[in-house]
């Protein structure tokens, strides 16, 4: 089913989330759920908050964005596709401290676009939709798609990597936005 999307301005992306208790078949129905939306808005990852349940819950997936990206799972390089849709209960991440500048958008800020700097590899430590343990690296693409869902996860959000300067350029797009309406063309 596919679930609507709050979009910025709703206070519950600002929520964090409940960890994740019951790994049951109302959480992978909720789970898949996501996952549906998440594609059929062409997203490449999606929180529980940004479909109004503030829980530690994320899914991502992005094959189709055909993007570099490596992952280490069990001290092994993994075909990245074949661990997708990668659904993340309860992460925890351990950032590196190099950082590169990305552009990113966010399916809560339709039409909106901005330059955040994240970290180029992250450890995870998550439960799957069974709740069992699950460790891995990620870099390139994976990484980004990572940080951000995450931050949605404790109520943070990609705007607020912005300086004063850089929000108050973006400031008619997120009145747009709180109105229902999409950003406007950024050259």
């Amino acid at each position: 089913m596919i679930l609507p999307i709050v979009l910025y301005g709703n206070p519950i992306l600002r929520q964090r989330g409940s960890p994740v208790r019951r790994f049951d078949a109302e959480l992978r129905k909720f789970a898949e759920d996501m996952r549906e939306t998440m594609a059929a808005n062409h997203g490449v990852g999606l929180a529980a908050q940004q479909v109004a349940r503030a829980l530690l819950l994320t899914v991502i997936d992005i094959t189709a964005a055909k993007a570099p990206s490596t992952m280490i799972l069990r001290g092994q390089p993994v075909p990245v596709e074949e661990q997708m849709p990668l659904f993340l209960a309860n992460p925890v991440l351990s950032l590196t401290k190099s950082k590169e500048i990305g552009n990113e958008g966010c399916l809560s800020f339709p039409g909106l676009r901005i330059d955040v700097p994240r970290s180029r590899r992250v450890s995870v430590q998550a439960q799957d939709l069974q709740g069992k343990p699950l460790a891995f690296e990620a870099s390139g693409f994976l990484a980004v798609v990572i940080q951000h869902e995450v931050d949605h996860l404790f109520g943070r959000l990609f705007i607020d990597y912005l300086k004063p300067g850089q929000r108050k350029e973006i400031k008619e797009d997120l009145a747009r936005i709180r109105q229902g309406l999409p950003a406007l063309a950024q050259d």
